[in-house]
């Protein structure tokens, strides 16, 4: 681990992004042109003295975690990721696996979507980030671990995981979920990571092994469904994706779909970051 190093590149990357890019509001009798250590640490999810400590060369090892929280916070691109990964004494996330991080440019387009409920998700639908319209729309689904991070595991095997689709739905989203499952495990063929998803799903859910019989392959790029939310009620949404080009990753944006839904989603801004049940909403 190389301890000064990190501290000076967690300085510099600091001082470098303004609020706005990491989206904050910037008051206009705001006295530095960065990010303050208080700012930087909320985004990430830690405390301000262990940001201190690692910005004045003073922390034990930070974990792979961690390290993946302040990339994200700090919106370093794929070589800084990196970077900040080795300095750490650590070596960087594989390029696909259960490891992988949102890229950073699909990280500055949620910024860049504001008010409008986006996330990243990987091809197997774990949700790898997500703004603050998205966690107000869906709880916060990114600190999920084990088959757990999957939509197709809690779908199938959790008996809480349909509680936010209308019943009527359900049937089309089981097909749809699995029609896109196989997509992936086509294009990613001989892969562990979804050949050992697929074995445990059909081990576990009759549903899912009887629907993964049938072969249909879809991949899902658009979309309208129905989410039942627990405060506000019934949201039509329309569902948009922006793949990358490998199909590895995707940025999924929600808007409403009709006057109702959008009063609705006004409503849910109006009551701020109360927290909601993690994984409540299916909107992946």
């Amino acid at each position: 681990m190389e301890r000064d190093e990190l501290a000076d590149f967690l300085r510099r990357r600091r001082a470098a992004i303004r609020p706005a890019e990491a989206g904050l509001t910037e008051s206009p009798r705001r006295r530095t042109n960065g990010l303050r250590r208080e700012e930087v640490a909320m985004l990430a999810g830690m405390s301000v003295d262990y940001v201190v400590r690692l910005e004045q060369g003073r922390s034990s090892q930070p974990s792979t975690q961690l390290l993946a929280a302040l990339a994200r916070a700090l919106r370093l691109s794929d070589d800084e990721r990196n970077h900040l990964f080795h300095l750490a004494g650590h070596q960087p996330p594989p390029a696909d696996g259960v490891a992988r991080l949102a890229r950073s440019g699909l990280i500055r387009m949620l910024d860049l979507l504001g008010d409008t409920a986006a996330m990243v998700l990987s091809d197997l639908g774990e949700v790898l980030a997500q703004n603050r319209m998205s966690v107000l729309l869906a709880g916060d689904q990114t600190n999920l671990s084990g088959d757990r991070r999957y939509l197709v595991h809690r779908w199938f095997v959790e008996a809480d995981g349909r509680d936010g689709c209308p019943p009527e739905d359900r049937d089309h989203q089981s097909r749809q979920l699995v029609a896109d499952l196989r997509a992936v495990a086509g294009r990613r063929a001989g892969d562990a990571t979804v050949t050992g998803l697929v074995d445990r799903l059909q081990a576990a859910s009759d549903e899912f092994r009887a629907l993964w019989s049938d072969h249909e392959v879809a991949v899902r790029r658009g979309d309208r469904k129905t989410v039942l939310h627990p405060e506000v009620g019934r949201l039509v949404m329309d569902c948009e994706t922006l793949m990358t080009p490998d199909q590895g990753q995707l940025l999924l944006v929600l808007t409403p779909a009709d006057v109702e839904s959008r009063d609705r989603l006004d409503l849910l801004r109006v009551l701020g970051t109360q927290e909601f049940p993690t994984g409540t909403s299916q909107t992946s």
